[in-house]
């Protein structure tokens, strides 16, 4: 989990400096759209779409532009037509990656993807062909003093969790895909919203980087991020701690 978790301090560092609030309102706003689109536009009746409405928070997207996409998207032209896609491959030093997005052409996205495989010392595989070596789960987590751990626990086993753990000063509730939704609402109703809630895909084992691999590696998953039609980009790498705090510095 120690790589996870400073991969993630180093992103979200990375993501405060370079300000890209315009691009997070963008992925966040076609992540709205699909899920209005496949469910009802009521967030009460279409838990997709309760989840986009939380990511869509976690930015500080206001709140007429997040009622604007779902009324657009469950409009009459229904808004653009998005697909789902994954790729997968690998990046330098064998690091397994998966890339996550919506599109509205699959043909131009897998392109683009493939090219920044390339461009940056890796190759793009078959669908499957790293995703075996990652856990997909439902993650949902609160600060520390929103919700103790020990409530957490009791409650979120209740509810059907599988565990929860401090990482970075938060406490993190883990359950399979399946009970996402239903975990969400149940420590939601008792501890208030969370700090994030979303699925994630966690790496079996991880490979450790140096310095130069990492950067080689952060240069592949930084131009992946950038791309409009990228909603996520997931990574089996471990950091040791001091080219953690060189990458942070």
């Amino acid at each position: 989990m120690a790589g996870h978790s400073q991969f993630k301090n180093i992103m979200h560092r990375k993501g405060a400096q370079d300000a890209k609030r315009a691009k997070q309102f963008a992925k966040v706003i076609r992540e709205i759209t699909v899920a209005a689109r496949e469910g009802m536009p009521d967030p009460a009746m279409n838990p997709r779409l309760r989840a986009a409405i939380s990511a869509a928070r976690e930015v500080n997207m206001p709140k007429d532009t997040v009622e604007r996409a779902i009324k657009k998207a469950s409009g009459a032209g229904g808004g653009d037509d998005y697909t789902e896609v994954r790729y997968e491959g690998y990046g330098p030093a064998g690091v397994a990656v998966i890339v996550e997005g919506l599109t509205d052409n699959r043909n131009r996205t897998a392109s683009d993807v493939r090219a920044a495989f390339s461009k940056h010392g890796g190759s793009l595989g078959e669908t499957n062909s790293v995703s075996f070596m990652f856990t997909r789960l439902g993650v949902i987590t609160y600060p520390q003093d929103a919700a103790s751990e020990d409530d957490l626990i009791e409650a979120g086993l209740e509810a059907g969790a599988e565990n929860v753990e401090s990482v970075d000063g938060m406490n993190e509730v883990t359950c399979q895909v399946e009970a996402f939704f239903a975990v969400r609402d149940a420590l939601e109703s008792r501890f208030g919203e969370p700090a994030s809630a979303k699925l994630d895909w966690r790496p079996g084992n991880t490979v450790e980087l140096d310095e130069e691999k990492a950067r080689s590696v952060f240069k592949l998953i930084d131009t992946l991020e950038d791309h409009d039609d990228v909603q996520a980009v997931y990574a089996n790498f471990d950091l040791p701690d001091d080219v953690a705090e060189k990458l942070s510095a």
